[in-house]
């Protein structure tokens, strides 16, 4: 079985990480979205909420499993016999840290890492930015899956 592995925090997910996503379902038999744990930074939405947006905007797929982890991404490769990351370049400014760590992790497991470009429709678009304009009241949805953007509102309207 052909596997592989999209990892992020996913912030909330953003369209710009679905489609990433679905691409690699596409090349895969089984994609992986590992949902990053960090226990220092507090998120809006926790672990297990974001788990759950992504297991519910990606259904359709067929082929994706989601799951949180903590601590380095190519010890989660290894747990799972993943032989391949895949990752969404937006810019060139990304692929100076992301080759770095493409290198880094290639050099302690021996893993894979697989550059996307992102579809030029979501080259500007983080989780940090969509936060940031829905907190001041900006349209975002046609940023987000429709069951996010709902979240999302939900989430901010409660702060």
């Amino acid at each position: 079985m052909r596997r592989a592995v999209c990892p992020g925090s996913f912030d909330p997910i953003t369209n710009g990480h679905l489609d990433i996503i679905s691409r690699a379902s596409k090349l895969y038999d089984v994609v992986h979205v590992a949902v990053m744990i960090n226990q220092s930074k507090k998120g809006l939405f926790t672990v297990d909420e974001r788990i759950a947006l992504i297991r519910e905007v990606t259904a359709e797929f067929g082929n994706v499993e989601v799951e949180a982890f903590h601590g380095l991404l190519v010890d989660f490769c290894k747990q799972r016999d993943i032989p391949a990351i895949v990752k969404g370049l937006r810019a060139v400014s990304d692929f100076d840290y992301e080759l770095q760590m493409a290198q880094m992790n290639n050099g302690l497991s021996g893993v894979e890492t697989l550059f996307v470009p992102t579809n030029p429709t979501y080259s500007f678009l983080s989780s940090s930015l969509v936060k940031e304009v829905a907190t001041w009241g900006g349209d975002v949805s046609h940023l987000l899956p429709p069951a996010v953007h709902a979240a999302l509102t939900e989430r901010l309207g409660q702060r």
